[in-house]
């Protein structure tokens, strides 16, 4: 039985920023997120690969469950991007969606009663499909700009069935219309959602709840070297904390730290190499820095 159902792309990423670059380096948003959840719970990735795949060693080591990981005949998803001084922008060069393209979540038996489940980057179609083959889980979405773009309407279809909404600040701004990221979390609660989380990058965390606000600093990182799968470490942290620790107001800022604090170790290496490193025990002593670093 696994704690949470992860649903997302595994890809191969070819990434260059000022300082360094990987070629066809394993990422993909449910491998940064079941990676991240794997310090907190036991999680499974529901997604697709092609038949030139033999990554999944990374996944059983970190006690990952693979039931819901498909191969098909084709080759497996591939992006290609780079990063400018401002790491905060990708810039992508090429997308091959491979065997993405034709991607429909089926979810194993075994995941059905799963308490959580995370719904990467998918379009909205298919994120109702994860949520009706699940027996009412509490459901974690994020949104990319893409589905925003074309699919708009029907990503507010997802949020109605949806706990908890994670965005970051140019998704929020376009999804809601609005300049204001105050506004933004504001208008997304009043679609019925527990909680409402915007990332910031290097500036930080907003998690909106009823009546209030939390606002977290960024990590004040001096090894930057790849923002490349921070947002779904910072997902999958997020929802590994909360599938352990239920969801409230103390529990939801803790996770915000905890994933966070994830995301912070995730772009000091290329690809998940720093995830490979770090034990729980770094993580929580990068905790505690974070709450050094509020602390006045």
């Amino acid at each position: 039985m696994v704690d949470i159902v992860i649903v997302g792309s595994v890809a191969f990423d070819t990434v260059e920023t000022p300082f360094g670059s990987v070629k066809e380096a394993l990422g993909g948003s449910a491998t940064y997120a079941s990676l991240a959840a794997s310090f907190f719970s036991k999680p499974g990735i529901v997604a697709v690969v092609g038949n030139d795949f033999n990554n999944h060693n990374v996944f059983h080591t970190n006690n990952i469950c693979t039931k819901g990981l498909k191969t098909v005949e084709g080759r497996t998803f591939r992006w290609s991007g780079y990063y400018e001084y401002d790491m905060n922008q990708a810039h992508t060069i090429q997308t091959e969606e491979n065997v993405f393209k034709d991607f429909l979540p089926d979810i194993p038996e075994e995941y059905k009663n799963a308490r959580y489940v995370f719904l990467g980057n998918i379009g909205p179609e298919l994120q109702l499909h994860v949520l009706k083959q699940m027996n009412n889980p509490i459901a974690i979405m994020d949104v990319m700009n893409y589905w925003i773009e074309r699919t708009r309407d029907r990503l507010f279809d997802v949020m109605k069935k949806c706990n908890i909404l994670l965005m970051n600040d140019s998704e929020a701004r376009e999804l809601f219309k609005t300049t204001n990221l105050i506004t933004a979390g504001q208008k997304a609660l009043k679609i019925g959602l527990q909680a409402v989380v915007i990332k910031k990058g290097e500036h930080g965390v907003l998690l909106f709840t009823k009546d209030r606000v939390f606002s977290l600093p960024g990590y004040p990182c001096e090894n930057l070297k790849d923002p490349t799968g921070a947002g779904d470490s910072f997902a999958g942290a997020f929802t590994g904390y909360l599938s352990k620790n239920g969801i409230n107001e103390e529990s939801l800022r803790k996770a915000v730290v905890y994933g966070s604090a994830v995301a912070s170790f995730n772009v000091e290496d290329f690809s998940f190499n720093n995830l490979k490193r770090i034990t729980i025990n770094d993580i929580e002593n990068r905790y505690k820095e974070f709450r050094n670093l509020m602390t006045f």
